[in-house]
């Protein structure tokens, strides 16, 4: 396939530039996988799609505040945008800026410095730190910025942006995405709540949010492009109880393309989850480790039965992947009907629910 085939125009004033209050207030799309019938609701009304033994698996990774403003030896500024830890105190980074080179020593406020080790030829640059650890992140969490998608115009550094660009359910322990995962963005303490009193299952994984999620496909045949790997995460209670649910004939949602990439590495890597029986500990342990997988049209999912997803950009990975699972011409048909009803679209915008 094309990266053409995944072109579509959205007129700017669809671009939603802030969140919908409250969360689950922001409008949804319903398509179905089989049938391309398209409904529409609003989020608190997931509720109605959600049964009682469905397993709901989000993606707990926190946003960090990847962006820093520093100042080259020549006063200049120039902007570090981190994206993976590589080791100790040297990082894959993103360089804003002229002049880039290796050697290039910046400077930051409390004492933060780092300079310039590598270009790796891909877009990105190594950079190493003066500090490390829980003191370089305490620093960063002191003078970073949230890393705004740049369709979002307005001046950085935003307060409001640190609490709205994240899910309510991001954990602590978990902070390392350097972009959010934003279909978790329309839940509520209060509807999530009331999906567990309804019975469904609440699960946790983690994708740590990066180069691989957000960047752009540059071949024009898409089967060329190479995915960034990224960080993902899931406990064995977690991957039993989605096995337990997949051979019960119990649906599991995931929320958003990270979720579902996660699901999908995994259980890769499980021959049979519907006959598996989970009580037997052999195949199933914790899963840690680098995923690169890049999920396009043709590809035949494993674990994910329906999807909550926003609305992506044109010739995205994200794009492809929602295509792949509900069939292209049933997302063309969808967001068709969605720039016609004036849906809010990308990170702060309205969700989608495939069935």
């Amino acid at each position: 396939m094309r990266l053409s085939d995944f072109d579509y125009n959205l007129p700017k004033n669809l671009i939603a530039q802030k969140p919908i209050k409250p969360r689950d207030h922001s409008r949804l799309l319903l398509i179905s996988k089989k049938t391309g019938k398209v409904g529409h609701k609003h989020f608190y009304d997931i509720l109605d799609y959600l049964k009682a033994g469905d397993v709901l698996v989000l993606n707990n990774s926190k946003v960090m505040p990847a962006r820093l403003i520093g100042k080259k030896e020549t006063g200049g500024k120039i902007e570090v945008f981190l994206l993976n830890k590589i080791k100790n105190n040297l990082w894959q980074c993103l360089l804003g800026g002229k002049r880039r080179r290796p050697g290039l020593e910046i400077k930051f406020g409390r004492e933060l410095r780092c300079r310039i080790v590598k270009d790796n030829k891909d877009g990105t640059w190594e950079i190493k730190f003066n500090k490390s650890g829980k003191e370089f992140m305490k620093v960063v969490g002191k003078i970073g910025l949230t890393p705004l998608p740049p369709y979002i115009k307005r001046n950085i550094g935003r307060r409001a942006d640190n609490e709205d660009y994240q899910t309510v359910y991001a954990d602590d322990k978990k902070i390392g995405s350097v972009a959010a995962p934003t279909a978790g963005f329309h839940f509520t303490p209060a509807l999530l709540k009331k999906l567990r009193k309804k019975g469904v299952l609440l699960k946790y994984v983690t994708l740590h949010v990066g180069l691989g999620t957000f960047a752009p496909v540059k071949v024009d045949n898409i089967k060329k492009h190479k995915m960034h790997a990224e960080w993902v995460e899931a406990d064995k209670k977690t991957i039993t109880d989605i096995c337990l649910a997949k051979s019960e004939g119990r649906k599991i949602i995931a929320v958003g393309t990270t979720s579902a990439r996660t699901l999908e590495t995994i259980f890769s890597k499980i021959r049979n989850p519907k006959s598996l029986s989970c009580r037997r500990a052999g195949e199933i342990r914790n899963y840690s480790g680098w995923t690169d997988i890049f999920i396009y049209p043709g590809y035949k999912f494993k674990a994910v039965d329906a999807l909550i997803t926003n609305f992506h950009l044109p010739k995205s990975t994200l794009l492809m992947l929602v295509s792949a699972f509900a069939g292209k011409k049933n997302i063309d048909k969808a967001y068709g009907q969605a720039i016609k009803k004036k849906y809010r679209f990308y990170s702060y915008g309205d969700a989608m629910l495939i069935y």
